[in-house]
């Protein structure tokens, strides 16, 4: 099982969390945060397996940045969440555009939108906005404007106190009522 394996290879790199999420609330099967130095790490190991990179993206809250990777495999229905948390103020990661080259642009963007510099990517020129823009980075939040990134994404909030219960997460579906069968009709 791909999942099993993600897991087991995604264990030797020590990451500062690795867990396995229900893929129904969370959209993925294996979570990871890690540090910045190990993402080019995790890129090769999940490539290794099968892998495909599917979008890279960027929260911005308080007090860092949370760079997303997520990958799928083509073959069995399994998605996997890469997390690094840079500092706002000087937002720099390694590329990972020699493992996964569809990253160039996903990085690209996130330099674009974010003002995320990717360390040994060959050209972080604008991908969307034009080449005068300067400093802008339309994604980025005014200090005032920042949440805490505990409350954006729970994981990342203070522990709860012992004895507070655990509220379960059940997927939210619309109720969806079936037409009436005109008579008849079996």
């Amino acid at each position: 099982m791909v999942l099993d394996a993600a897991e087991k290879a995604l264990q030797t790199l020590a990451p500062e969390r690795l867990t396995r999420s229900d893929y129904r609330l969370r959209g993925v099967h294996l979570d990871a945060l890690l540090a910045a130095a190990k993402i080019v790490d995790f890129a090769k190991a999940v490539r290794s397996l099968g892998f495909l990179i599917e979008d890279l993206t960027a929260v911005d809250a308080s007090p860092d940045l949370l760079v997303v990777y997520h990958f799928a495999h083509p073959d069995e229905l399994c998605r996997v969440a890469g997390r690094v948390l840079v500092n706002r103020d000087r937002p720099e990661l390694p590329s990972i555009h020699e493992v996964f080259p569809g990253a160039n642009w996903h990085e690209r963007e996130a330099h674009d939108f974010y003002g995320v510099v990717f360390t040994g990517h060959p050209d972080l020129s604008p991908l969307i906005l034009p080449e005068d823009a300067g400093d802008l980075r339309p994604l980025r939040k005014a200090e005032g404007e920042l949440k805490p990134l505990g409350a954006v994404l729970p994981e990342f909030g203070p522990p709860k106190s012992e004895g507070a219960e655990e509220a379960t997460e059940k997927p939210v579906r619309p109720k969806r009522e079936r037409p009436a069968k005109p008579e008849g009709e079996a």
